[in-house]
């Protein structure tokens, strides 16, 4: 797919050089408006309000929803009002309230007044709700049905109505803006008598969210029940608007994304890499940087502190790094493993006495694997093969004792601190690599020189 979409937009930015705009319009009009998106962000801004008039109107407005803020912030000022308005016309409203959260006031403006009062009503209401809750990524464009329609007058009012609902699949059957019901087109449909009323068929057993239910809760009840849309009502099982799976999915893209991030040290951005500047990747993550680095200092403190030990056995210098590698990567298989599991609600805080004990049983088994191997290559590979004369039995049972020791303490500590954090309202992902793996470097090199003055003495 990539390969053929390489090809596509090589011909394409042949034929703009052409400047053979038929052949461009017969192009565009076979691809599907995310291609097409994807296919204007190689493309010169100079071009681009060129090639995106070469859209019929449908297939335009779908298109500028898929394009990145900037391009579409491009397009929109070199759009005429008549323009503007057939693009925000076309638009749905969650959409419309997305493209004016990300726009400058001055865009905003000329983009509010091409919208009808309704489309306007509908953004501001969207806009209202915090960034993270349910009532900014819904919808205000469904099909509502009355509970004492018959079969026959709801399928006439989708086919009037349904052509500027975002989806009508599936329909809200309200009184008084109350949600009573869902009935699906499906039932409609298969329904034998056109002279049954809504109420006599729809499903009753509603399962909704409120306007200002956290949208990552959206987006995975969405999947866990496999619906196409979610109601949403404001406190009093009012209806308001709907959430549908496409937006419950970018969602989860969103929230893997900044999950991603956090786990490697570096703050959130919205911008894709490419079109991040250079100076914005330097504030998201010199901040972790700078934590990191002078979080260091207690393990220069530590290794100060021992420096006689290292002194009178400089043999135990070479596999310091080893140890702290190994602890830091064992922190981090099980604080990766409990974000996931985290992140897909398959644990709560009441559950860390299990995952403690679990980390315990797995953490002995990893340990004691490690240490017997580690023995055998201290063994042949430094006493024998490298002759190193430092290298005695006590200073093998010294490493060996505090590899299994500090994969025990490092999985014990990465399993635990991303449910502490949870309990406290902080992101688990916070909790990750680089977090973990300082406060295990640490660990890993106190457990080491203690084993080295109980068993050599130093």
């Amino acid at each position: 797919m990539t390969e053929k979409f390489l090809l596509v937009e090589k011909a394409v930015n042949e034929l703009v050089a052409m400047k053979k705009y038929n052949t461009l319009r017969d192009i565009l009009t076979t691809m599907n408006p995310p291609d097409v998106a994807a296919l204007f962000a190689g493309i010169d801004n100079r071009q681009l309000p060129l090639l995106f008039r070469l859209l019929p109107k449908e297939q335009a407005a779908e298109t500028f929803v898929e394009m990145e803020p900037d391009a579409q912030e491009v397009l929109i000022r070199s759009f005429s009002d008549n323009e503007l308005k057939e693009i925000v016309d076309e638009l749905y409203a969650d959409d419309a309230a997305e493209i004016v959260d990300e726009m400058p006031a001055n865009v905003v403006k000329r983009i509010l007044r091409q919208a009808t009062p309704e489309m306007r009503a509908s953004i501001n209401l969207i806009l209202r709700y915090p960034e993270n809750s349910a009532g900014s990524i819904m919808t205000t464009e469904y099909v509502s049905l009355r509970p004492d329609m018959t079969v026959e007058e709801s399928i006439l009012r989708i086919r009037r109505q349904g052509v500027d609902k975002e989806t009508i699949y599936t329909c809200y059957v309200t009184q008084g803006r109350k949600l009573l019901g869902i009935v699906t087109v499906k039932d409609l449909l298969l329904c034998d008598d056109d002279t049954k009323l809504i109420q006599d068929i729809m499903l009753t057993n509603i399962i909704s969210v409120t306007t200002l239910t956290d949208k990552e809760e959206v987006a995975k009840m969405l999947s866990r029940y496999d619906f196409l849309a979610l109601p949403v009502v404001d406190a009093e099982n009012r209806m308001v608007g709907i959430v549908t799976f496409d937006d419950a999915m970018d969602v989860l893209e969103e929230e893997a994304t900044e999950d991603m991030a956090l786990m490697g040290g570096v703050l959130p951005s919205e911008k894709t890499y490419l079109k991040d500047s250079v100076f914005s990747l330097f504030k998201n993550r010199i901040p972790w940087l700078l934590l990191l680095m002078v979080s260091a200092t207690f393990t220069g403190m530590i290794i100060t502190s021992f420096e006689s030990a290292l002194a009178a056995q400089a043999a135990l210098t070479a596999f310091i790094p080893m140890l702290m590698g190994t602890g830091g990567n064992s922190g981090s298989q099980s604080s990766v493993t409990v974000i996931r599991a985290l992140s897909l609600d398959e644990l709560r805080l009441s559950d860390l006495p299990r995952v403690i004990w679990k980390e315990i049983r797995t953490a002995v088994l990893c340990g004691a694997a490690l240490a017997a191997v580690c023995f055998v290559k201290i063994w042949l590979v430094d006493g024998l093969l490298l002759g190193n004369e430092g290298i005695t039995l006590g200073v093998n049972a010294v490493v060996c004792l505090a590899l299994f020791v500090t994969v025990l303490a490092a999985k014990l500590v990465g399993a635990s601190l991303p449910l502490l954090a949870k309990a406290v309202k902080l992101d688990p992902a916070v909790m990750a690599s680089p977090f973990i793996t300082s406060i295990v470097d640490a660990l890993s090199l106190l457990v080491y020189f203690l084993f080295a003055r109980l068993l050599l003495g130093v």
